[in-house]
């Protein structure tokens, strides 16, 4: 079995200035340079023989290239927080490449994806950490943005769960088109 997952990767001109945010959260996880990424489809575990399926479906898929910029910070999990997140700028280029690789998944019987699209890179994990320290880091951090980047193309990546958190290999990397 393999897990999967296609994403969109950062230059590091858009990670250096997300890894200078990533401080003063007690209980925090910060996510490391090569784990930064916006995932466009969580697909799971699945056997070689999917993979395989996998593997050719973004090759199909044709979209044009596109500027994306971060804006913004935020929180998963209300009262009971467990994420930290820097939030993208409402992009329709995205979110059509986004529905592109929705629905060719679908058409190899992969199951539709339940939870809304709600692009963001992951900053940090939390555990038990004080609402108030969140609050904090919300509010110091609130007018980030990263500026316009290109987008010029997605990634299929595998992930292996280890203690010291997520290890991500870029299995394939598909270019959108000029």
């Amino acid at each position: 079995m393999i897990r999967l997952f296609v994403a969109l990767s950062l230059p590091d001109r858009v990670a250096q200035p997300l890894a200078a945010l990533q401080t003063g959260v007690p209980g925090a996880r910060w996510t490391t340079r090569e784990q930064m990424h916006l995932t466009l489809r969580f697909i799971g575990e699945v056997d070689g023989r999917v993979a395989a399926d996998i593997d050719d479906v973004p090759s199909l898929i044709s979209a044009p290239r596109f500027m994306l910029e971060l804006k913004g910070v935020g929180e998963f999990g209300g009262k009971h927080p467990h994420a930290l997140w820097a939030g993208v700028c409402a992009n329709d280029a995205l979110n059509h490449l986004q529905r592109k690789i929705e629905t060719a998944l679908q058409r190899i019987d992969l199951p539709a994806e339940e939870r809304k699209f709600t692009p963001h890179i992951t900053l940090s994990r939390l555990r038990a950490t004080a609402q108030g320290h969140v609050m904090d880091f919300l509010t110091d951090h609130a007018l980030y943005a990263s500026g316009p980047f290109a987008v010029d193309s997605f990634g299929l990546y595998s992930s292996v769960l280890s203690a010291n958190g997520s290890i991500y290999t870029l299995e394939r990397e598909y270019p959108l088109r000029a």
